[in-house]
């Protein structure tokens, strides 16, 4: 039987960062900032990327879908991380932080998937230069955005199905920033080893299986790029991929260490702040690493500055 007096949780409350509370106004001003240029600098991408028929090209298609999955994967999170620094009770409802959760997850993953066909479009574009029209058409591009988006929704709309099933009727402090998986299943009046199993699961399926599959498309970028005789044209053709590398080497290596490490206990403190930095800085930073050193993304602000002036 039941007891009497059992209640289900209808709100959480968001503990936030205790250990950073005597700087929060000071983060909750640089936490703003970076949300604004986040915003901004992925949007600059949006907006170039549609209006510039030379940038219509898989790799800018590619490019656009992850410049939209940073505006709504930090916008998913970093508003209620602005209100823990100002709030010393950030409540959010349950159905609110159950969503958040999941989009956090969804438009995260998708974010891989994103990276993992970019990474194959360069495979493509530098090993077998000849095929890459036809194998990598538009149409082609259009269909993996669109699979990558697919594949997210179903995989975390089934995993967050079962969490919600589960009964919150003990305490309501979610110990994090937003609702993160780890914290939230703390909180459950149920067995949570299965769930707990599986989300580690899927931690690995899509981090490290997603990584394997660029690692491996780089050594074959790599071999073939060594074969090219001139230093020049080894030059070029690794400038492609550099942008792509150093946002995959940030972005893989906060993952790997937040969810793919045997005890993910440890080091709570500095888990949170790799957290904190993954969803604020890492989103910030892409605009600035795929358009500063890319001479196309130039040439293209140019040319759409001279159409709206007229010159």
């Amino acid at each position: 039987m039941e007891p009497r007096n059992l209640s289900r949780v209808t709100e959480f409350i968001l503990l936030g960062i205790p250990f950073l509370y005597d700087f929060h106004r000071v983060f909750f001003v640089l936490g703003l900032f970076m949300y604004i240029v986040t915003i901004l600098g992925n949007g600059f991408i949006l907006i170039i990327v549609t209006i510039e028929p030379r940038l219509q090209t898989p790799m800018y298609i590619f490019l656009s879908n992850l410049a939209f999955l940073e505006i709504c994967y930090t916008s998913t999170v970093v508003p209620k991380l602005l209100q823990t620094f100002i709030q010393t009770k950030t409540i959010i409802c349950f159905h609110c932080c159950l969503t958040q959760g999941f989009f956090h997850f969804f438009f995260g993953s998708t974010e891989l998937f994103i990276l993992t066909a970019m990474a194959f479009d360069r495979y493509l574009a530098i090993c077998k230069p000849l095929q890459y029209p036809i194998m990598m058409s538009k149409h082609v591009c259009l269909h993996m955005s669109l699979a990558t988006w697919y594949a997210s929704l179903v995989i975390f709309i089934l995993f967050f199905l079962i969490i919600w099933r589960l009964p919150f009727c003990g305490p309501n402090i979610v110990d994090s920033f937003f609702c993160d998986i780890g914290p939230l299943l703390n909180l459950a009046c149920a067995d949570t080893h299965f769930i707990l199993s599986l989300f580690l699961l899927y931690a690995f399926v899509i981090v490290i299986m997603t990584l394997f599959l660029m690692i491996v498309s780089y050594i074959f970028i790599i071999a073939t790029i060594l074969r090219i005789p001139s230093a020049v044209g080894r030059k070029k053709a690794f400038s492609t991929c550099t942008s792509h590398l150093m946002v995959v080497s940030i972005l893989y290596g906060a993952l790997v260490y937040m969810y793919v490490r045997p005890n993910v206990q440890s080091s709570l403190r500095l888990s949170r702040t790799v957290a904190i930095l993954n969803t604020t800085l890492t989103p910030m930073m892409n605009p600035f690493i795929y358009t500063i050193r890319n001479a196309e993304v130039k040439k293209a602000v140019r040319n759409a500055i001279h159409k709206m002036t007229g010159t």
